[in-house]
């Protein structure tokens, strides 16, 4: 998609992907290489908070980088998935108001519920860890609940814009409008089992991955067979990779050129 859009621009840029175990030393190598600015993925989204030289407002208060740019060796930290998680959710419902199940506690999970929030969802953060859950509710309620910055705390009777359990409540979702996999389940390396059963999702339901390898995870095949309203994981992957080349290169991203080079990664390859 990247270099879909540079082409497109003309622009002399290229994006390519490097494996690394030593986060600090790779920071040292983009610095010393003039590397204009990279991508983080998991596990590391949260864990490169502290060696940075910046971070943007939006990605401290969400507690994870997936973005950094490179401005003559100041390393700057941005979150792009939070951008890109509304524009693929707001693309199949109407957000204000809506009741949202999160599944996940990481980096992701965090960028996504806040994104949420922010858009006047409610959400449910579910982790199989409860406690991680709990902690993330915790912090979107302190940002996001009515009157939070108030010593008095909420206002009588409203509800709190967050709220965690664990995995259990996937068990039962007739209470909300969607639920979105912001954790590892689904993806190739890490076992395709889904954490919601079946039998929770129904047709009225927005299921949405944001795995995007593969493609077609058992959560989104589930939500097929149960005519339930889906969005892949590829919706997000571009919306947010579209915020990343405007930080990167300083242009307004070829959306078409950068969706197209998308969809013919999701051609099935032959067998």
């Amino acid at each position: 998609m990247h270099n879909a859009g540079y082409a497109a621009l003309g622009l002399p840029f290229s994006y390519v992907p490097f494996a690394t175990e030593d986060l600090a030393g790779a920071l040292q190598g983009m610095r010393a290489l003039g590397i204009r600015g990279f991508g983080i993925s998991m596990p590391f989204k949260i864990e490169i908070l502290p060696l940075l030289d910046g971070v943007d407002e939006l990605a401290q208060r969400i507690g994870a980088v997936n973005t950094v740019v490179n401005d003559e060796g100041v390393l700057t930290g941005y979150n792009t998935d939070a951008a890109g998680s509304v524009r693929a959710l707001a693309e199949v419902m109407p957000l204000r108001g809506r009741r949202v199940v999160v599944i996940g506690a990481g980096g992701a999970a965090r960028a996504v519920a806040h994104a949420l929030c922010g858009e006047g969802v409610r959400v449910h953060v579910v982790n199989r860890t409860p406690v991680k859950a709990r902690e993330l509710a915790q912090d979107l309620a302190l940002a996001f609940s009515p009157m939070a910055s108030s010593r008095s705390g909420p206002a009588s009777g409203a509800l709190p814009m967050a709220t965690a359990g664990g995995l259990d409540d996937l068990k039962d979702l007739s209470a909300f409008d969607a639920v979105i996999n912001c954790s590892s389940a689904g993806m190739t390396s890490y076992g395709e089992a889904s954490l919601v059963p079946e039998s929770a999702i129904f047709p009225e339901l927005v299921v949405m991955d944001i795995v995007y390898e593969p493609i077609e995870t058992e959560l989104v095949r589930a939500g097929r067979r149960r005519g339930a309203k889906v969005v892949h994981g590829g919706r997000m992957l571009l919306h947010q990779a579209c915020a990343q080349f405007q930080l990167y290169t300083g242009a307004a991203a070829p959306e078409d050129a950068m969706n197209a080079a998308l969809q013919l990664m999701l051609v099935p390859k032959p067998e």
